[in-house]
């Protein structure tokens, strides 16, 4: 079954950390652009980081710079999200998703091309 499953999200304070997986299932991660995206509520999802398929290429929203990194393991076909110094504005729910044979900047910014999303996993932010 082709599909992403993201894990890692929970409840944390003001200044914690989290580390997000996303693994994918039934293709190869080498070769997609991959990328992380948040929903806060009553709010549109945006793209927080993105890489390209070649890793080559990074894009960080201004809001995360400094605090998050996106990185992958292709043996084990998984996209992590390191989150540091956690905000309260951080909260949402943080999707995956991929797409071929864009560059990071598109991944993030132009969503109708991504192929699969995963199904999210909640991050709270609150002391």
């Amino acid at each position: 079954q082709v599909q992403l499953v993201e894990s890692g999200g929970g409840l944390v304070q003001p200044g914690g950390s989290l580390r997000l997986s996303c693994e994918a299932s039934g293709f190869r991660l080498d070769g997609y652009a991959a990328g992380w995206f948040r929903q806060a509520p009553g709010k549109e999802r945006e793209g927080v980081s993105c890489e390209s398929a070649s890793t080559l290429s990074e894009y960080l929203i201004d809001s995360v710079k400094g605090r998050f990194t996106i990185s992958r393991d292709n043996a084990k076909n998984t996209v992590y999200l390191e989150m540091h110094d956690l905000k309260p504005e951080d909260t949402g729910v943080y999707y995956c998703a991929v797409a071929r044979g864009y560059s990071a900047h598109s991944t993030c910014t132009y969503t109708t091309h991504l192929e699969l999303w995963g199904q999210g996993t909640p991050v709270t932010v609150s002391s």
